[in-house]
C-alpha cells in the first residue's frame, strides 16, 4: 500500500523527511550509488526503531508491558504507519540499487561480447609474418594462408552414418546380401 507524500510529511520530522524525500521518483535518479548504499543502513535503523516502538505500544495497550520512558507520543498505529513509510523507502532504495547493478552488469556483458566478436573475427584471418633481418636463415616452415574452418559436431560422423543407412536400405530391398559376424 503506497502512502501519499503529504501524509509522509505529516508523520515524519524534517530530518527524517529529507532522507525519505530522496528515495522518491525523480530525486532517486540523481542520488549516487554510494549515497544509496549509505542510506540503506540509516533507513533500516529507523525502520527497526519504529518496529520496536510499535511492538511496545501494542504490548502496553494489551496490558502486558509497562510504559517505556517518560512519555511516548502517539499510538501503536502511529508507529506502525511510520514503520511502513521507512519500509517503503527501503524498498525503493533496494530496487534502485538493483537496477543500477543490473545496468552495470548489462554494460559489462555487452562490452565483453563485442570484444569476443572482435577476437573471433580477427582469428579467421592469418597475418603474414614480417620479413627476417637477413637472408639465408635456412629452411623455415611457411604458415598456411587458408582460413581456419570449424566443423560442426553434427557433421563429424555423417559419412559412417550414411554408410549404415545405405546398408540398411539394401538389406530391406535385397535380403541375404550382407552377413554379420
Amino acid at each position: 500500500m503506497s502512502v501519499p507524500c503529504k501524509f509522509e510529511r505529516s508523520l515524519l520530522s524534517h530530518e527524517e523527511y529529507e532522507t525519505i524525500r530522496l528515495t522518491h521518483h525523480p530525486a532517486i535518479y540523481d542520488v549516487e550509488a554510494g549515497e544509496l548504499e549509505a542510506m540503506r543502513p540509516r533507513l533500516r535503523k529507523m525502520h527497526d526503531k519504529e518496529r520496536t516502538l510499535s511492538r511496545q505500544k501494542r504490548r502496553e495497550g494489551r496490558g502486558k508491558a509497562e510504559a517505556r520512558g517518560a512519555s511516548f507520543p502517539g499510538t501503536a498505529e502511529h508507529a506502525s504507519q511510520r514503520k511502513q513509510v521507512f519500509a517503503a523507502a527501503l524498498k525503493r532504495v533496494n530496487k534502485e540499487l538493483r537496477r543500477l547493478h543490473n545496468l552495470a552488469a548489462r554494460t559489462a556483458h555487452v562490452e565483453a561480447a563485442r570484444k569476443a566478436l572482435a577476437l573471433h573475427r580477427a582469428a579467421n584471418f592469418t597475418t603474414y609474418p614480417a620479413a627476417g633481418a637477413n637472408a639465408n636463415d635456412g629452411m623455415v616452415p611457411k604458415a598456411s594462408t587458408r582460413r581456419k574452418k570449424i566443423i560442426a559436431g553434427a557433421k563429424i560422423g555423417r559419412a559412417s552414418q550414411a554408410t549404415k543407412v545405405a546398408q540398411a536400405v539394401r538389406e530391406v530391398y535385397e535380403p541375404g546380401l550382407t552377413t554379420f559376424v
